[in-house]
């Protein structure tokens, strides 16, 4: 029997791996092949899905872009055996995209069965857990904190540091909450492990679980994502079935399409059952967070790394990267670019290396003249940056941030005013309304940047719309306020020539 493993990641399936599915299904039967589709999740070069594997004595042989009209071609070619084909990419680990990551989070995406749990333990999973049963809830921290790791989600703060606040704080009960609320512009690394490899978000909560002294978690996943939401609550049936959670309870609470519900305190009251507003903090969720109950809120990517750490060491894990950022990084590749797709990576590769190098450049051709790095909130950075390493304090030291890992290319025909214009216009859409600043300042600066635009008065509406953006990123009480400012005065500062100007603006000068 031959087995061919066919992605049904919600990106594959998109460009067809479902009709090819079953378009090698019917060759196989009309041709009496013993031949077995195990649908898995995807690696991540998206430009090349759907792309097929078969299993054969030297290992897996990937073919891709595969169409269903390629199946009998494909078996003609002696599919089975791995034979020649125009569309035979040989070893997927030998795909220069594959074969240049480090790949510790994402070492199972593409390969297992993700609704298999002997899968994932023949692929090393659980043993993240057990490591965790021997050193102990102490232990547990040490080893998390010691690692590096922070929060994956955008702010980058100390996992470790948030467990043990949890830890140490008296309660009757204790939750752990998994933001899977990705939605960020070109970001899919939450989907792809949820589609891939959904038992190392759930083995990475029960540990986080098991160190706080928590009892319950949730799961929340944006309603945009069908197929994420199936394959967490199949995968958490699997697991309660086989006896794997014991007395810490998962459930997956689903959102109702609200931007704002990605920044912690909002997905609280969500989950609770209310609007999605943020609140004023202190008292921290680590202190009082859902139903007024300490609250570990780490985004799903922190959460499936866990397992490795404890499984691994947490001292292999923290010697990769560069200063205060350790560890590996999904960085996802998105826009106008040759090679699309997750790439996971120590930090360190320059912003030019991730674009030119691993990205391939523009799909068209034309030349790179802005990237937006962190999601719709990010900076612009011009091809002058491109220097900049991909890390935490690099990116703050050049005013933007790395935020979920997104990378978003524009050729040289992007109008960076409109991008700017855009940035404010998507604060004032999904803002929650609950502070003036984001609420009222957002929509004064779609206002503004259109009389900019018109070329009314440019030097003074210019001037107003930096004066907004102060007060957006020091008044505004979430991010989603705070952060808007990145992308419009980027925009302005290194992009002058599309507002109108010749010189940098007196602020950046």
């Amino acid at each position: 029997m031959t087995r061919i493993f066919i992605p049904q990641d919600a990106g594959a399936r998109a460009v067809g791996a479902d009709r090819v599915a079953d378009a090698l299904r019917a060759e196989a039967a009309r041709r009496g092949r013993d031949v077995t589709l195990v649908r898995t999740g995807s690696r991540g070069l998206f430009w090349l899905e759907p792309m097929i594997e078969v299993e054969t004595p030297a290992g897996r042989i990937a073919y891709g872009p595969v169409t269903a009209g390629d199946a009998a071609t494909l078996f003609e070619a002696g599919l089975e055996e791995g034979g020649a084909h125009p569309l035979r990419l040989g070893k997927p680990d030998d795909i220069p995209f594959l074969k240049q990551q480090t790949r510790i989070t994402f070492a199972r995406c593409g390969i297992v069965d993700p609704t298999s749990l002997d899968d994932y333990r023949a692929h090393g999973g659980y043993r993240g857990l057990s490591r965790a049963l021997q050193i102990g809830p102490p232990g547990v921290i040490e080893a998390v904190t010691a690692s590096g790791l922070r929060g994956r989600g955008g702010a980058g703060f100390p996992t470790g540091i948030k467990w043990k606040t949890v830890a140490d704080t008296a309660a009757d009960r204790k939750f752990i909450v998994c933001n899977a609320d990705e939605g960020d512009s070109g970001t899919y690394a939450d989907r792809m492990i949820m589609e891939g490899d959904p038992f190392s978000v759930i083995e990475g909560m029960t540990i986080a679980g098991y160190a706080v002294g928590a009892t319950r978690g949730y799961i929340y996943i944006r309603s945009e994502y069908p197929d994420a939401i199936r394959a967490m609550e199949r995968a958490i049936v699997v697991a309660v079935n086989r006896g794997c959670l014991d007395d810490f309870c998962l459930e997956v609470r689903v959102g109702a399409g609200s931007y704002v519900c990605g920044e912690e305190t909002a997905l609280l009251e969500s989950i609770e059952g209310r609007r999605g507003q943020v609140r004023a903090k202190p008292p921290l969720p680590a202190h009082k967070g859902l139903f007024g109950r300490p609250t570990v809120v780490n985004n799903l990517v922190t959460l499936a790394t866990v397992p490795a750490i404890l499984a691994d060491g947490a001292e292999r894990y923290a010697a990769l990267g560069v200063g205060r950022s350790r560890g590996t990084m999904p960085i996802q590749i998105a826009g106008n670019v040759r090679h699309g797709g997750l790439f996971e990576a120590p930090f360190g590769l320059t912003l030019g290396e991730i674009v030119d190098g691993i990205g391939g450049g523009t799909a068209n051709g034309r030349p790179v003249r802005a990237v937006q790095v962190g999601g719709p909130l990010g900076a612009y950075f011009p091809r002058a940056l491109f220097d900049t390493p991909f890390d935490y304090e690099a990116f703050a030291g050049r005013d933007g941030l790395i935020g979920h890992g997104g990378i978003v290319v524009f050729d040289d025909s992007v109008d960076m005013a409109r991008q700017a214009r855009f940035a404010l216009e998507f604060c004032g859409i999904e803002s929650c309304g609950k502070c003036t600043p984001c609420r009222i300042g957002s929509v004064r600066g779609v206002e503004t940047i259109d009389r900019i635009i018109a070329g009314d008065r440019r030097d003074a509406n210019l001037a107003l719309v930096e004066d907004l953006c102060q007060t957006l990123k020091f008044g505004s009480l979430c991010a989603l306020g705070g952060f808007t400012p990145y992308p419009v005065m980027s925009a302005i500062t290194h992009f002058p020539e599309d507002f109108g100007r010749t010189r940098l603006p007196a602020a950046a000068a």
